[in-house]
């Protein structure tokens, strides 16, 4: 298609805007790129590369490189970061820096972030152009029928390109002022799909994991800082740029490890391994012994995360595979490949002891109610039933025989002496019958004490 005299290479006002944005975010990307973030829906990028050209003669865009594939590199110039920042509704203090200069050496780097944040965005394809309307043509009704094999469905993604920002600063004060205590690769602000922020890290396997870990320091020290309100509460400085993320803890912050043809898998697993051991103090919880609750007999606790920072991993080829929905986040601590909103829940925090606590309090209460239904039931029964018969006490034998004190049976106590308690009716029948003793017969007979 022709151009026109202010725009010779033909290019639309929509892909323009596009290109502006496109870089007003990344800074620096080819017209593939560009392409895929945009409107993949596009046949190629022929149309992005017009409208950088365009853009060139007008002088909003530059080129001072290429990629190392060999893709010409686009960056905005002054001039064209205004422009940027009308087309995205930004401050022009919140667009950063041109990246000028950055295309002479290839930018790896950039070019592993732009990756990162297509492949995450996933901007889904849509047509460009008006189908021409064709008469229909009537045909017999099939059965809807399976993909063929092989057809793989674009994967949802997170946000859109106003969603992001790169090079984003996190500064530190100092007696000098503030300084950039890390640099953030790329802050995502997604709300729509569970993320109000979302700090990315990009690494290309090229400096030591010591360095990689000592990033994750500084991140700790910025979210740290506290700032006053007017009402002279104190809270945490990175809320004053950011929404609260609803959980507890710090942001997340992800790694995306980019190890291409430079790192084996064995090599990028010991690598992943030796970065989550040398930040183990940055997002591991701190273990408070709650115990099992009142009568429990086990020991119970949970983690409190207040001051940990949900520290992530992935790989970019699992986000351009799977896309950012799928089970490609190994949250640091889980152990295991999960989705992003598993990966970023706390399952040992305060909230699931006391959820378990509840059930134990529950089971407690149950096994309570139970006992009392199972005792009401017990006398109601005794309650129905009739008194048993109480056994006589027994009475002690006599005396002198140590026969029945009753006398044997069929005995006839008509004439036999008064009960003393402690004889029979023969043996005080004989002692009243035996003559009596000089004693007896001056002073009389007297009983015997009990």
């Amino acid at each position: 298609m022709g151009g026109s005299r202010t725009y010779p290479y033909g290019s639309t006002s929509v892909v323009r805007a596009h290109v502006l944005a496109a870089l007003g975010v990344l800074k620096l990307a080819t017209a593939d790129q560009m392409h895929r973030l945009m409107a993949p829906g596009h046949k190629d990028n022929k149309a992005f590369r017009n409208a950088a050209l365009d853009l060139a003669r007008h002088g909003l865009v530059v080129s001072e490189g290429c990629a190392r594939d060999g893709n010409k590199l686009w960056n905005l110039t002054p001039l064209g970061l205004d422009a940027a920042a009308e087309v995205l509704d930004r401050p022009v203090g919140e667009m950063g820096g041109t990246a000028r200069g950055a295309a002479r050496s290839g930018a790896p780097h950039a070019m592993a972030v732009n990756e990162t944040v297509i492949a995450i965005t996933r901007t889904p394809a849509t047509a460009t152009r008006p189908v021409p309307r064709q008469q229909p043509v009537p045909t017999p009704t099939v059965p809807e029928q399976a993909p063929a094999p092989g057809l793989v469905l674009e994967a949802p993604g997170m946000g859109w390109v106003g969603s992001w920002s790169t090079e984003v600063p996190l500064n530190l004060p100092t007696s000098r002022g503030n300084r950039a205590g890390v640099r953030a690769d790329a802050v995502l602000q997604a709300p729509e799909a569970g993320l109000p922020v979302l700090f990315v890290e990009v690494d290309n396997c090229t400096e030591s994991a010591d360095v990689l870990a000592a990033k994750f320091e500084k991140y700790l020290r910025y979210f740290r800082l506290k700032s006053k309100n007017p009402l002279g509460s104190e809270s945490p400085v990175w809320r004053t740029q950011y929404p609260s993320t609803g959980r507890e803890g710090h942001p997340p912050v992800v790694v995306v490890f980019n190890p291409g043809i430079r790192t084996g898998p064995q090599a990028l697993k010991n690598r992943m391994n030796t970065v989550m051991e040398l930040t183990r103090l940055v997002w591991s919880g701190s273990y408070h012994g709650a115990g099992g609750g009142y009568g429990a007999e086990e020991r119970d606790g949970y983690y409190g995360y207040a001051d940990a920072i949900p520290l992530l991993f992935t790989t970019l080829d699992r986000l351009q595979t799977s896309g950012p929905r799928d089970a490609v986040w190994w949250r640091c601590g889980h152990g295991q490949w999960e989705t992003l909103p598993d990966a970023l829940a706390n399952p040992d925090d305060h909230d699931a002891w006391y959820a378990r606590d509840e059930q134990r309090r529950r089971q407690r209460d149950e096994e309570s109610e139970r006992q009392h239904q199972e005792w009401a039931a017990e006398r109601e029964r005794w309650a129905q039933e009739p008194d048993p018969a109480l056994d006589p006490e027994p009475v002690p034998p006599c005396e002198r025989c140590k026969g029945p004190i009753t006398g044997p049976l069929g005995y006839d106590l008509e004439f036999a002496p008064p009960e003393d308690g402690r004889h029979c009716p023969a043996c005080r029948t004989d002692l009243r019958q035996q003559h009596p003793t000089l004693r007896q017969a001056v002073f009389g007979r007297r009983p015997r004490s009990k």
